[in-house]
């Protein structure tokens, strides 16, 4: 109801501002034609003759359309002139009938150009105040952008808006930001009667944010403001809201000006938040090289004792039998260290490939003996575990460095160790998939197989099942991850599943076989190493 009340009273008074003007330019063309009069009734005395004093009426009509606004009055001055010209100047006198018909002639150029003097005088006055108004607005968004490149947060880029704003369009303008999430903020700043800026609490702030979104006009009309919002790069950074009453009256060189300002604020806004997200990044980056050299020194620390320990423990057991208790301390002692080892050594691996200090060296290597040498370290791992390896006849050559794949075979045989009971099979398989472009590894176990639950995040870091038998050896989640790391930087990919044919699980990872186009042995390719061509590869 307010409102209502302020929009009545504005309309009220701009009626009354509209009125007191129409009357101020009537008695200013009303003076000035009474002027022209009267001198040219003195140049008829002296004896001047009427083209002087059709010339002191066209001056009139110049002078008037020169302090009016609008073609309305120079016009009606124009038609005034003309009128007052015949009834005091022209016989018989007082009167606007004319007895010599060459006045017919005078009138018509009088009217004439006293019409195009209004019209060229008001269309100038027209085209100086728009050049008036673009070097105000001009001046204006200079001041916008020097005070927005100043803010540093978007609280100071609000209250900039805000001030300039209210003062440019003589209005109470109000500025509400977005969070980093792309949500409204719970309050807005507004400029308020007195001229200081208040916060005010956000009402709907959800049905806002909602209109905006599927907002297909310059603004949102709501009941209170007019919302326009402030687009960025990535969708909307704020609003500025305009009250209702003066937003409607806008004209549309107004509305222009406001995109114009809107836009500046849009690419201040951006800039803070684009300056957040580099803050942050860098400390993320900062975190993550801590963390990885805290990793990187503690796993090197560890490493010496633990192969004291492992050491200490194989000759204990090598020199008790196998009945003395001290023989089953010893084992114990030595299963938990080899575990450990291998934990310190994916940690190593996981900070060496995230900092990407781990270099793929690739050489022609021989698929069998990869596989064997994975396999002959897990039998120093776990004593008297079958595992079933399943290898072409053929020699299968493939780029690779030998080192990363035989560790990743490693993990992947430890994971099927842990999962699968000492009595059912492991089983090891390499062979070239159907086009013959890549060799395909697959680990599978008789284990309790993956969770579906799993499945999705099974290769991500430090994940962990939550599904483990209560006697299964507890792991940190890097194995896996680093596994499709080293997979990955070979340029193969790797999958885990169920296997169909029964319980357990299987992983499967390919790796390219050598390229088509290198014919001859030893050529080198463009990392530096060399690659040689096999018959029996099938590349």
């Amino acid at each position: 109801m307010r409102q209502t009340e302020k929009g009545v009273e504005r309309v009220m008074d701009k009626n009354r501002k509209k009125a007191g003007s129409g009357l101020i330019y009537f008695m200013e063309s009303a003076l000035f034609l009474l002027a022209a009069t009267l001198l040219g009734m003195g140049f008829r005395e002296i004896g001047f003759t009427e083209t002087n004093v059709v010339l002191l009426y066209i001056l009139a009509v110049f002078v008037t359309s020169s302090l009016t606004r609008g073609y309305t009055w120079g016009i009606l001055s124009s038609l005034a002139a003309t009128l007052t010209f015949n009834y005091f100047f022209t016989k018989p006198y007082h009167s606007l009938q004319f007895y010599d018909a060459g006045y017919m002639v005078t009138f018509a150029v009088m009217t004439v150009v006293a019409l195009v003097t209004s019209a060229l005088t008001s269309r100038e006055k027209v085209n100086a105040k728009r050049a008036l108004d673009r070097e105000r607005q001009t001046q204006a968004l200079y001041l916008l952008t020097s005070h927005l490149t100043e803010s540093k947060e978007l609280s100071d880029a609000a209250e900039t808006t805000v001030s300039i704003i209210s003062d440019l369009l003589d209005c109470q303008a109000a500025c509400l930001c977005y969070d980093e999430e792309g949500w409204p903020e719970k309050t807005f700043l507004q400029r308020a009667e007195e001229g200081k800026l208040v916060r005010r609490r956000l009402e709907n702030g959800e049905s806002l944010k909602k209109r905006l979104e599927q907002l297909r006009a310059p603004c949102d009309e709501g009941a209170e403001f007019y919302d326009w919002p402030v687009y960025g790069g990535e969708g909307i950074l704020g609003v500025v809201r305009i009250p209702r009453e003066k937003a409607s009256a806008f004209e549309e060189t107004q509305k222009i000006f406001l995109h114009s300002m809107l836009e500046c604020v849009a690419l201040a806004m951006d800039r803070i938040h684009a300056v957040r997200r580099q803050v942050h990044s860098r400390q993320q980056i900062q975190q993550e090289r801590y963390r990885g050299n805290l990793l990187r020194a503690i796993s090197h620390d560890l490493r010496t004792p633990l192969s004291g320990i492992m050491g200490t423990s194989e000759m204990i057991m090598d020199m008790s039998r196998k009945e003395d208790p001290r023989y089953e301390l010893a084992q114990g002692i030595h299963k938990d260290a080899v575990w450990l080892h291998s934990l310190v050594e994916n940690i190593l691996s996981l900070t060496r490939l995230q900092e990407g200090h781990m270099r793929i060296n690739k050489q022609p290597e021989a698929a069998e003996e990869i596989v064997g040498s994975a396999v002959a370290r897990m039998a120093g791992r776990a004593p008297g575990r079958e595992i079933q390896v399943e290898v072409p006849e053929e020699v299968l050559m493939i780029p690779m460095d030998a080192r990363l794949i035989m560790q990743v075979l490693i993990n992947l045989l430890d994971n099927a160790v842990k999962h699968t009971p000492p009595e059912e099979e492991i089983t090891v398989t390499v062979k070239k998939d159907p086009k013959g472009e890549n060799a395909v590894f697959r680990v599978a176990d008789r284990g309790e197989g993956i969770a579906p639950e799993d499945l999705p995040h099974i290769f991500q870091t430090f994940y962990t099942s939550q599904m483990k038998p209560a006697d299964a050896q507890k792991g940190i989640g890097l194995g896996l991850t680093i596994c499709e790391s080293i997979v990955s930087q070979h340029g193969g990919r790797m999958e885990a599943g169920n296997r169909t044919d029964g319980p357990g699980a299987e992983f499967m990872f390919t790796l390219p076989l050598e390229t088509k186009h290198l014919h001859n042995l030893g050529k080198e390719n463009e990392d530096g190493t060399v690659s040689r061509n096999n018959s029996g590869s099938g590349g």
